[in-house]
């Protein structure tokens, strides 16, 4: 199994960015896929996460509004559109999926079963 984060670097606040997860190994269209972070000295935290279909998405109250998660199947890739950044948003970015075991929010870190190594973004001021 991998996953392969990408588009991660330095830009200025208000700035966007682009990540990209490439997903091989597994049986991705049975997956939910996610997005983490974690900040310098803080516990990792959940981004937003999207279903199979890419018709139902969750975020974090902290980035709804300003990022958006969306999946191509036939390319088993995430991505996660980051617009309007802020210094706050400086972190590890890491993909992650979900066993369709699991119900519930999308939120649950223990529900992931796979994680990419991250991606770095810092957004300065």
């Amino acid at each position: 199994v991998q996953l392969q984060a990408s588009g991660g670097g330095l830009v200025q606040a208000g700035g966007s960015l682009r990540l990209s997860c490439a997903a091989s190994g597994f049986t991705f269209t049975r997956h939910l896929m996610g997005w983490f972070r974690q900040a310098p000295g803080k516990e990792r935290e959940f981004v937003a996460a999207v279903r199979w279909s890419g018709g139902s998405t969750e975020y974090a109250d902290s980035v709804k509004g300003r990022f958006t998660i969306s999946r191509d199947n036939a390319k088993t890739t995430v991505y996660l559109q980051m617009n309007s950044l802020k210094p706050e948003d400086t972190a590890v970015y890491y993909c992650a999926a979900r066993s369709p075991a699991y119900s519930g929010s999308y939120s649950r870190e223990p529900t992931y079963d796979y994680w990419g190594q991250g991606t770095k973004v810092t957004v300065s001021s």
